[in-house]
Order: structure tokens, then sequence, then C-alpha cells
């Protein structure tokens, strides 16, 4: 099909290679070389469209982006002008980052104005949760852990995208990476357009946002680095609960968002939400760099607040979780001690002190890595040194035992070796966690988080590890024959000799690129839902 872009043509649909519109007369072929196929979707103040580049050998797909101003005289064409010259600006300075479009060309024509961009194919994550149901938190921790170090380099170019949105965020369907797109309302702290004797300039009324995704500042025409984060944060709502900001309530004094009853997350996600949502920009994360690093702190969290000791005023050492009110902030709120670089140094500092007095006494040795729990080794009784191994070592008596009593969280744990078969640890945190020929053999790990684990040559025949995250995970050798991995997200991990013969893939995030390099047969079901080879 020919489509037609005059925004008053009354039939725009026309048969394929068409020279000129039937219904209006218009030329079809845009810039002699754009055949428009169909419209994607139209905003106030213009239109995007799917395209064929017919200059270009295959004529490869591309969008079209029309902006359309709402009147011929002057100052509004030379508003129109502006934004869409600010946008291609932004593009071209931005777009050779993987996960934004890139700019193709940009052109002015009859007085309609033209964006070029690289053609995204895949599903919004609007689409998505409408299509299968709303994420897990470790689906929505991935989420975070994809786009914002994109939303950092963003504003790191002094660009705020001021339209953050699950419409506005593409899973590309080739990887499966995130994807942001129209930068329609992006504001560029370098070019800034005249200012009026109102204080604003003629774009902000264009180019404010959506409602609801929006903060308070945003909306009164001051949007600062914060505002993205804001918007971030209400789209994590939507993905846990499916409600957009017109289905939740307000809290009429504060006028803050009411979503804790909606979603089931752990305490620590939800402060991390909660600081993302603030509607006092003051108090809000400055940066995408500090929520990563909030969110990077979670699983060392439960054992700072049961392993880190502190003075007492009478000079008794307890857990710092048993203190009151007047102690230190871990105390009441972990996660706030590390919201900042000066919380992040001040725990890392007691960590380093603690492990050196232990190394004192146990022959332990210090590990290196700042903030974090480090791998420890331990002499034996013949002086000879136990396995330099991440974390601490769990017999399979103690890990289930900890489960059962309702402990879900054993991130940078040494389990290799151990024998698991058939034990049920779903919905367990085992981020960074030793899993090296560890026997799960029909275990049940469903929305299990395995995010930076090492699970070489680990056996996880006929398991249950449907909805499962392994972002950066290494499973070199695995053997997953039979496994349940529907829905499971294999973004980043190592896949090299894994063996997925008989393996239940369907709606898993997992390349093409990451099935060459594993062991498949006619048994194994695809992610698409169908059985057979690549």
């Amino acid at each position: 099909m020919s489509y037609c872009l005059n925004p008053t043509c009354p039939n725009p649909e026309n048969v394929a290679y068409s020279q000129r519109c039937q219904s209006c007369g218009s030329r079809l072929l845009l810039r002699d070389r754009y055949r428009v196929v169909k419209p994607l979707g139209q905003g106030g103040f213009g239109a995007t469209f799917l395209a064929n580049d017919e200059a270009l050998p295959g004529e490869p797909s591309c969008v079209i982006k029309q902006l359309r101003p709402s009147g011929t005289a002057p100052h509004i064409l030379q508003m129109a002008r502006e934004l869409f010259e600010r946008e291609a600006k932004t593009l071209g300075k931005i777009g050779n980052h993987p996960q934004v479009p890139r700019l193709l060309d940009y052109f002015e024509e009859h007085e309609q104005f033209y964006l070029i961009q690289e053609y995204i194919s895949g599903a919004t994550l609007q689409q998505e949760v409408k299509l299968n149901g709303i994420l897990s938190e470790a689906g929505v921790k991935q989420f975070l852990s994809e786009i914002l170090p994109l939303l950092q380099y963003i504003h790191e170019q002094k660009v705020i995208h001021r339209d953050i949105k699950p419409a506005n965020l593409i899973r590309r369907t080739q990887d499966a990476r995130m994807v942001l797109i129209d930068f329609g309302a992006v504001k560029n702290q370098v070019s800034q357009a005249a200012v009026s004797q109102s204080g604003q300039t003629a774009l902000t009324a264009y180019a404010i946002g959506t409602p609801g995704f929006a903060p308070p500042e945003q909306m009164a025409m001051r949007p600062v680095y914060a505002s993205d984060i804001y918007a971030l944060g209400v789209t994590c709502i939507y993905l846990l609960s499916s409600k957009t900001p017109k289905d939740l309530d307000y809290n009429p004094t504060t006028g803050e968002m009411m979503w804790e009853h909606l979603v089931q997350v752990s305490d620590h996600l939800a402060s991390v939400l909660r600081k993302m949502l603030d509607v006092s920009v003051r108090n809000r994360y400055q940066s995408a760099e500090e929520v990563l690093r909030a969110l990077e702190m979670e699983p060392y969290l439960e054992s700072l607040a049961q392993g880190l000791l502190v003075k007492s005023d009478a000079g008794v050492k307890e857990p710092i979780h048993n203190r009151g009110e007047n102690s230190a902030v871990l105390c009441n709120n972990p996660s706030a001690a590390f919201t900042s670089a000066g919380g992040v140094a001040q725990v890392a500092a007691a960590i380093r002190a603690r492990r050196a007095k232990a190394a004192e006494a146990g022959g332990m040795r210090q590990g290196s890595s700042l903030g974090k729990l480090t791998a420890l080794t331990s002499s034996n009784s013949n002086g000879s040194h136990s396995q330099n191994s991440k974390g601490r070592k769990l017999d399979p008596q103690s890990l289930l035992t900890a489960y059962l009593k309702g402990r879900r969280d054993f991130a940078l744990h040494n389990l290799s070796f151990l024998n698991l078969q058939g034990v049920d640890l779903s919905e367990t945190n085992f981020h960074s966690t030793q899993l090296q020929n560890t026997n799960l053999q029909g275990a049940n790990l469903h929305n299990s988080d395995f995010g930076r684990a090492s699970l070489t040559r680990a056996n996880l025949r006929d398991a249950n590890v449907s909805k499962a995250y392994f972002n950066h995970a290494d499973l070199e050798g695995a053997d997953l024959r039979g496994a349940d991995l529907s829905n499971a997200y294999f973004s980043n991990a190592n896949l090299r000799g894994a063996n997925l013969c008989g393996a239940n893939l369907t709606g898993a995030k997992i390349s093409d690129e990451q099935l060459a390099l594993a062991k498949t047969n006619w048994m194994t079901i695809r992610p698409n839902g169908k059985r057979g080879l690549l």
C-alpha cells in the first residue's frame, strides 16, 4: 500500500507503487525515495509512518516523523521549525547509541517538516504488558538495568527526554534490547529558544511530556534531569501493576501517587521507587547513576544488616538491625545509606575495617572490591587454603532451613557442587552466586534471579526455571535438558555449550546468536512456541 502524507486527504490509502494519491492528487513518493506504507501513530503536533526507502537496495524500512504545524502563520511555522531542528540535532548527537534510533535524514517540504529515522522492529512495553501481563520484580530490575545506563548517557549529552513512558520504549526484536524512541519533547540544555515576556519559550506548550508521567516541575515548564527519573518510576509502576497514572489515586495533601498497595515488591525496591517518585525534585534521585548505585547495592543489604557490627554507647557490640532509633541510618532504612556517594563510602569503610579485624583473628584475608562482600579464603588444619570462591559457603541443609524460615536472598554465596536435586527455591535471589557443578535437577527455581551468577556445568535438567532472569549469567556447559525456561530472560548470558535439548523456551528473551552457541534438537520448544532446530 502507498499512504498519502497530506494531513487533509480524505482517503489516504492507495494501491502499492502509485505515483499520486487517487483522492487528493498529492505525490506519494516523498523526496523521490520514501514511500509511506502505513501510519504508526499520531499526536498533537505530528504523526509517524512506516515507510520504505526505494533509493536503497532491498528498499529497507524506516520511520518518517511528520511535524504538522497547527497553522500557517509565520510564528507558528517558525516554532515548528525550531522544534523540528531541535529534535534532529538531538538525534544526530545521541543517535549513535545502540538503544536510540539513528537519524537518517531530515528536511522541509511544502511547509511540512520530516525526520527520517531508523525503524525499530518490536513491541512497546505498553503492548507487552497488555499481551503478556505485568512484570515480576526481577523483570523490572532487569528493565532498569537496561534503561538507566542509557538515561545516564542521554543526560551526559545535556539532554532531557521529557517523555519517558511505556509507549516510547520498544524491545527490539532481533536482540531483545530496550530502545527509547520519540525525542520530540526533548529539552536541550545547550540550545534554548528565545524567552518570551511570559518567561516561557515558544516551544514549551508543545513539549511538556505526558500528564501523569511528567512530574510537577516539568508541568511547570522547569524540567531537570531528575524529571526523567520520575517518569521512569511511573513506568515501573505500570510494569508492576498495568495501571496508568489516570487509573491511580493521588494523596490530596502531598500530591503523591498512591501505588504501593497495587504491587508486590521487596522493601528495598519499594524504597527505591518511592525516591524515584518523590514529588519534591529536591528529595528525588538526581541522576540515573544514583538509582543504579542504589539498585546494585541490594544483594549486600541483608548481609550488612545481619553481620555488620557497630559499637553501642555502652561499648557492647551488637547487630546493627537491633539498634535504637538514634543509631546509624542503616538500622531503619538500610538502603538509604547507599543513595549517596558518602553513604557508600561509609559502609565500604566499615566493611573493610571489619574484614581487617576478622583477618587478624581468623586468618581471613580482606577482599578488594569497594562496597561489596568479596571472596574470602580460609586456611585448613594443614595450612593449605580452601577454594577461593566468591561469598560464603553453605551446605544443602543450612540453605533449605534458611529458605523454609523465609529467607530469599542468597546473593554472593558459594553453592557450588551442592546436591539440591528436587528442592523448592522459587523466587530467590541468587545474584552473583557461585553455582558451578551444582545439582539442581528437577528443582523449582521459578521467578528467581540468577543475574551475573556462575552456573557453568550446573545440572538444571527438568528444572522449573520459568520467568527467571539470567542477565550476564554464565551457563557454559550447563545441562538444561527438559527444563521449563518459559519467559526466562537471557540477555547477555553465556550459553556456549549449554544443553537445551527438549527445553521449553516459549516466550523466553533469548537471541538466535545465543541459541546457535547452545545444543538444541527437534524437541526444543523455541521462543515462538514451535519445536525444531535453528
